[in-house]
């Protein structure tokens, strides 16, 4: 998409929406309250916006529904307790106080696009002369504060609704969730940053994996929109760069999608059954769907999973699904968890922390009870005390965009620090020169800034507004205790690095292998077979018989099902399209499995 800039001939389609688009705005902004009754507003010399997933989607004529404890509440805290940070902190941005305007999302693009235009209710120039109260009188209008930047949002398909607002206003937006690889394009979203990597480095993360892995025979499953489409469009390109992998169905889950369309989505996988691995770009309500529908098939075990950071380490979309779920590789940025915020948000009650409005519908949902005044829970009688505590009544673990959430903050604070710094050498606090800023000056300083974040890692953006790629690799396994858990198995920072167990009854062996070196360890599956299936170790037709080591198996959840992939043969496949030469060495695909791995 070009820039549009004043003064050029612009097509008339583009010169309709935007005049639509400002009545839009307009219209909205004169039937505004002073400030949304459904928002968190705290105030300050310079405002910052945030946009959160408070609740999920509603049903079709609802646009809330259920409030989002962790995805919702942990992110949306973690922005107010990063500014009682700065605005504690001497050194930063000193006699300037920052404030915020925290907005639901209510995980709807559409929705959001709506709450986000009291953003810019402050930039649009409003004609009240012809507007008079029921007395005659004219009305007294308070002006609605500033938005400077924008913290937000978490799904990639909201930030793009957001940005495309945002940027005719030239107010920066910072994201801690959003990595559909779309908003790389700095052309579209100039305004743009984020301080989570885009999908670009994921995908080649999992390509990785999967070469590792010696898997050459996928399907995707994508939920629809910018995250899970543009997520596996990303797939298919590094995937037929990187060569030796074959996409046998790519399939997409519906908008408000219904139980039959997560049951066609299974029998359609089942469709190629020596596909078994399944990699997933979808929402956390998509992965529930898909795994219940698996479950429904009664093909528990059949999949292996790859799930990408939406799943992550969550609980939510797993919960009573474990059995489907174990084998399961999922990736997450790099994140550590924040004691700070640990200790403040285990200290929160109803009594100290009026200002967030969600907070009771919070305590009802995390302890199960009902408050005496306006409760929303009726699937309970129980009573709540006020004396409950977070983590000691309840179950509690830190989000993992928590940090992520807290450094989008913090870079928005350095940006407007060293602002004050360049225009204001003189003053202690605001000077006109920095009151006068624009976004584009606020813009320039967010993507210069560098600093060691929450989990004291740097955070800083290239030029497109991109954090580096640093990813966390996981695999949800059984434990000793038969309880399944997320276990670490490896990072990608650049390179791929596995941490491979290899377990059986009698031997554990437990190494570190870059991705080069796994891939190279091509006779590891030949010492398997002669040190636990002797019997298999004869000789056959004269054939190239090399293997990747991989953990690709972890006791039958990577092997295949022995009718189909006895243990130690292969099994050759071709590609959806291959060449005239049907039999080319250049088409086949090699399928290794063994029982007994994991990784």
């Amino acid at each position: 998409m070009a820039r549009y800039a004043l003064g050029t001939k612009q097509h008339p389609r583009f010169l309709w929406r935007v005049f639509w688009l400002t009545r839009t705005l307009v219209d909205f902004a004169l039937s505004q309250e002073v400030y949304a009754p459904h928002s968190i507003r705290i105030e300050g010399h310079f405002t910052l916006g945030g946009l959160f997933p408070v609740h999920t989607r509603g049903a079709e004529s609802t646009p809330c529904g259920d409030i989002k404890k962790e995805n919702g509440i942990h992110r949306l805290e973690a922005m107010l307790y990063a500014l009682d940070q700065i605005n504690l902190d001497d050194q930063l941005l000193p006699n300037i106080t920052l404030g915020v305007r925290v907005l639901d999302t209510c995980s709807r693009d559409t929705y959001a696009l709506e709450q986000s235009l009291t953003f810019v209710q402050a930039l649009i120039q409003k004609d009240t002369s012809d507007v008079r109260c029921t007395n005659g009188e004219p009305p007294v209008f308070v002006k609605p504060e500033k938005v400077v930047g924008v913290i937000g949002a978490s799904a990639s398909s909201v930030s793009i609704m957001v940005a495309n607002i945002l940027r005719l206003f030239q107010i920066p937006q910072i994201s801690y969730a959003s990595t559909a690889p779309e908003l790389s394009d700095d052309r579209r979203y100039d305004f743009f940053s984020r301080v989570v990597p885009p999908d670009s480095f994921q995908v080649q993360a999992m390509v990785d994996i999967i070469r590792a892995l010696g898997w050459t025979y996928v399907s995707t499953v994508a939920s629809e929109g910018s995250y899970g489409e543009k997520g596996v469009e990303t797939f298919q390109h590094i995937s037929k760069e990187a060569g030796g992998i074959c996409i046998a169905q790519s399939l997409k889950i519906p908008h408000n999608p219904k139980l039959e369309d997560y049951d066609k989505a299974i029998q359609q996988l089942l469709e190629t059954h020596h596909s078994r691995a399944v990699i997933i770009f979808a929402s956390e309500e998509d992965i529930r769907g898909v795994l219940n529908a698996t479950k429904r098939a009664n093909q528990v075990g059949h999949f292996l999973w790859i799930g990408s950071d939406s799943w992550g380490l969550k609980s939510s979309p797993i919960h009573q699904l474990e059995d489907v779920a174990v084998g399961a590789v999922t990736i997450l940025p790099k994140r550590s968890s924040i004691k700070g915020f640990d200790e403040y948000f285990t200290s929160l009650t109803l009594e100290n922390n009026r200002r967030n409005v969600w907070f009771a519908e919070f305590w009802e949902e995390n302890f199960d009870c009902r408050l005496l005044s306006s409760s929303k829970r009726e699937d309970t009688s129980r009573k709540c005390t006020g004396q409950e505590r977070i983590g000691i009544d309840s179950k509690y673990e830190q989000e993992g965009k928590v940090q992520f959430v807290i450094d989008a903050v913090y870079a928005m604070a350095y940006a407007l620090h060293n602002i004050q710094r360049d225009l204001c050498p003189e003053h202690s606090g605001i000077c006109p020169g920095m009151e006068a800023a624009e976004g584009k000056t606020l813009l320039k300083y967010i993507r210069n800034v560098s600093f060691n974040g929450s989990a004291g890692t740097s955070v800083m953006f290239n030029k497109n507004g991109d954090a580096p790629g640093r990813y966390d690799l996981f695999q949800f396994q059984m434990t000793n205790s038969s309880v399944p858990e997320y276990r670490p198995i490896g990072q990608w920072v650049e390179t791929l690095q596995l941490r491979l167990y290899i377990q059986t009854t009698t031997l554990t062996i437990s190494m570190n292998l870059s991705a080069s070196v796994a891939l190279g360890m091509l006779y590891m599956p030949k010492v398997y077979v002669i040190i636990f299936h002797p019997e298999l170790n004869v000789q056959k037709r004269k054939r190239s018989f090399k293997a990747v080591v991989t953990a690709a198996t972890m006791s039958s959840r990577l092997s295949v099902k022995p009718s189909e992939r006895p243990n130690g043969e292969a099994k050759s496949e071709l590609c959806e399209n291959p060449p005239t030469d049907p039999m080319s060495q250049a088409t086949k695909k090699t399928y290794v499995s063994y029982n007994n791995l994991r990784i």
